[in-house]
C-alpha cells in the first residue's frame, strides 16, 4: 500500500512565508478579503491574525509571521485576489 505523507500544522502557520519573508503576508491561492482586522501603523504579534481570506469557500485567518508593524495593507475588505498577491507588509 502507499504511504502518504502530509504535514500538519499545529497552532498557526505563517502565511507568506514563501516568498518575502515572515513580514510579507502573500496569498497562496486566489480568494475573496473578506475582513481587515489591522490598521497601518498598528503593533501586530507572531501568530495574530491580520486579516480575513476566504477561498475554495472556507474562511481562512491570514496571521502574522512576525512581531512588528503593519506598514502597508494593500487590499480592501470585498477585493478578489490572485495567487501570489502580496497583501500586507510588516515592518519587524
Amino acid at each position: 500500500f502507499p504511504v502518504t505523507i502530509c504535514k500538519v500544522y499545529r497552532g498557526y502557520k505563517p502565511s507568506g512565508l514563501f516568498a518575502g519573508g515572515a513580514g510579507a503576508l502573500i496569498t497562496q491561492m486566489p480568494g475573496k478579503v473578506v475582513k481587515i482586522l489591522k490598521k497601518e501603523g498598528e503593533q501586530v504579534t507572531k501568530g495574530e491574525t491580520v486579516l480575513i481570506l476566504e477561498a475554495m469557500k472556507m474562511e481562512n485567518e491570514i496571521k502574522s509571521g512576525a512581531d512588528g508593524i503593519v506598514k502597508a495593507i494593500n487590499v480592501k475588505e470585498g477585493q478578489a485576489l490572485e495567487a501570489g498577491f502580496l497583501m500586507v507588509e510588516i515592518e519587524e
